[in-house]
């Protein structure tokens, strides 16, 4: 492995996880229920008919393959908390943005992708306004699993660059200390 590089393999699985997650949204969007309202001719009320309701399987897809990048990423790098120090530095300062910034898109994805996938779960079935204008059926609002996509992109892209600056970070940290060790005790001989 290079010097500030990292595992490749962490890498490519991180992306393949969060482009998963990206197409499971993309999915989402472009199969979103829609709702007709129709009317009961034995009781002259009006109900609601949806279509399919895969979207909301697409959330949940897209919600844990993006779950499962970052718990990956996170366990490698032990949450940055945990394990190897982090040199001071420039690299350091790169990897607690990264790390704060992923985190952050992160959240809004996974918030937007469950509250995608909710409220494209969430039908009407009866409306009690039997007389009623413009009766409507709720429907989840275009752009939500949208939103999430883009958020997933963000979260892969921050994800990336906190792994490389992470890297980077703590093998400044071992290469320091492989030198400074070396000359540990070898001062006192001629």
């Amino acid at each position: 492995m290079g010097a500030g590089k990292g595992s490749s393999l962490v890498h490519l699985l991180v992306i393949i996880l969060c482009l998963v997650a990206f197409g499971f949204s993309i999915a989402a969007e472009r199969r979103r229920s829609t709702g007709t309202v129709r009317k009961d001719e034995h009781t002259n009320a009006t109900y609601c008919v949806y279509s399919s309701d895969v979207a909301t399987g697409y959330g949940v897809g897209a919600f844990l393959f993006l779950l499962s990048g970052e718990s990956l990423l996170m366990g490698v790098t032990k949450c940055m908390c945990f394990g190897i120090p982090l040199t001071p530095g420039s690299d350091r300062a790169w990897t607690i943005i990264y790390f704060i910034s992923s985190w952050m898109t992160f959240l809004v994805a996974e918030a937007c992708l469950v509250a995608g996938a909710k409220q494209n779960a969430y039908h009407t079935k009866y409306r009690d306004m039997i007389y009623a204008q413009n009766i409507s059926c709720e429907t989840l609002r275009k752009g939500v699993f949208v939103a999430g996509a883009i958020f997933v992109v963000a979260t892969m892209v921050l994800n990336v660059y906190y792994y490389v600056y992470f890297t980077k970070a703590t093998n400044q940290g071992a290469r320091k200390t492989n030198r400074t060790s070396s000359t540990i005790g070898l001062a006192g001989y001629p």
